[in-house]
């Protein structure tokens, strides 16, 4: 098997709003984390404790996008539900790592009360859809942080001819490819699902 290797930006503190430059001297905690107004944390990523600005997807992006998560919810068996941009709290115990991916597959029972956020432990499958300057993050970054942080499944598309999915697993701390194909794919974990990779970014 193959191993996978491992603006403004305002928030509240003492009820004043402040930018991104209030974080320079220190690492963001949780509380503030959690502080910050949604519309504007939802611009953001926090990588070892620094607010990182997530730039906008494009279209074809946020078709394959909303399209996987449609046809994961239409498939996956009723106690898991697909959620795009989901906030996943990967790691508080020494810098703060807060990841969104593409799509998240969580329990059902967690989705049906609306969190901010959810914890790594809630996540089964995460799912990053590689854009021009998120490379490296989607293929080695987020992969290694995801695996550190315990998510069982990883599954990586490449939007570029012919679009590409490739299915990671947990074993012993470290991804090991399962699946790696275009066109038409199935996979069996962590329920029975398959997609038509070419259709991803088509509207119908």
């Amino acid at each position: 098997m193959s191993r996978l290797a491992g603006s403004e930006t305002p928030g509240r503190k003492g009820g004043v709003r402040v930018t991104a430059e209030a974080w320079r001297d220190h690492l963001v905690s949780l509380d503030e984390w959690d502080a910050m107004p949604e519309e504007e944390c939802r611009r953001l990523e926090i990588v070892d404790g620094v607010p990182h600005v997530v730039p906008a997807a494009a279209t074809f992006h946020s078709l394959a996008q909303n399209k996987l998560a449609y046809w994961l919810n239409e498939q996956l068996p009723d106690e898991l539900t697909a959620v795009p941009e989901a906030d996943v709290v990967l790691n508080i115990s020494h810098a703060l790592n807060v990841r969104r991916p593409d799509v998240s597959v969580v329990p059902t029972h967690l989705a049906e009360h609306n969190p901010k956020r959810y914890d790594a432990a809630d996540v089964v499958v995460a799912v990053e859809i590689v854009s021009p300057g998120s490379e490296r993050a989607d293929r080695v970054t987020k992969p290694m942080q995801y695996a550190k942080a315990g998510i069982a499944h990883y599954w990586l598309i490449e939007l570029d001819e012919p679009i590409s999915m490739t299915a990671f697993e947990l074993v012993d701390e470290v991804y090991e490819l399962v699946k790696d194909g275009t066109g038409k794919v199935a996979l069996s974990l962590p329920a029975p699902v398959t997609f038509d990779l070419d259709a991803l970014t088509r509207r119908r």
